[in-house]
């Protein structure tokens, strides 16, 4: 499978959003945006941190998405009770939306709603037993291995264990896309794709470089 390299935004504003969006809009094809609800995670992000009139406006479908025309995005989505919001990433125009695991009790109903209207990625954490997804297989579109302890933090330290979690999926899962997010670098790129990940999720090591351009190109490289 070819590695993909994807832009993780974990934006607190729309302005932010779109800024960033900007920074990587003719970089690659797919970005994705971290949502966090505050509830599953200790902090809320754009736009459920305050109320937004521009995602009022996305969802009366008034405006789009920044850069829609140029840029495929996925939702990560860290929420409570997901099936309440996907309706609002649906018509947001996400790609995909990537639900975790443990925010629910209710997966597979989750997953099932989702059938017919958006592609549905899973993420798991380090200690999520793979079983709790393997039901719902034949729906997901990717699983998402976190590689840090908290979920919601964008520059977290990365937690090794991931490259094992890794593992274990592609050996139970030879043909599924597996995507890597959080404490992705340089550093350890290649020790993750050599585990199996075909998709890195990169956040600080991308916004956090001046050249943003260089920096993507390098996790390219990488990913060769």
């Amino acid at each position: 499978m070819p590695i993909q390299i994807i832009p993780a935004i974990l934006p607190q504003s729309f302005s932010e959003l779109e800024e960033k969006m900007s920074q990587v809009n003719g970089l690659v094809p797919l970005v994705q945006i971290d949502i966090c609800d505050g509830k599953y995670t200790p902090k809320a992000t754009w736009p459920y941190r305050k109320h937004d009139d521009s995602f009022d406006a996305m969802m009366r479908e008034e405006i789009g998405m920044p850069f829609w025309e140029d840029l495929d995005f996925e939702i990560d989505l860290m929420a409570r009770n997901p099936e309440a919001l996907i309706p609002q990433w649906v018509t947001a125009g996400a790609q995909r939306i990537i639900i975790h695991a443990d925010s629910t009790d209710k997966l597979g109903e989750v997953i099932d709603s989702c059938k017919n209207q958006v592609e549905v990625g899973v993420a798991i954490g380090l200690t999520t037993p793979l079983e709790k997804i393997l039901p719902y297989i034949a729906d997901i579109s990717v699983i998402q291995c976190m590689g840090i302890s908290k979920i919601g933090f964008q520059g977290q330290n990365f937690n090794e264990q991931v490259y094992e979690k890794i593992k274990e999926v592609r050996q139970a899962l030879p043909d599924i896309e597996i995507s890597v997010d959080g404490g992705v670098t340089l550093e350890n790129a290649q020790k993750l794709i050599e585990a199996g990940a075909t998709r890195l999720a990169v956040g600080s090591a991308i916004f956090g470089e001046i050249d943003i351009h260089k920096a993507i190109s390098e996790f390219q490289e990488r990913a060769v």
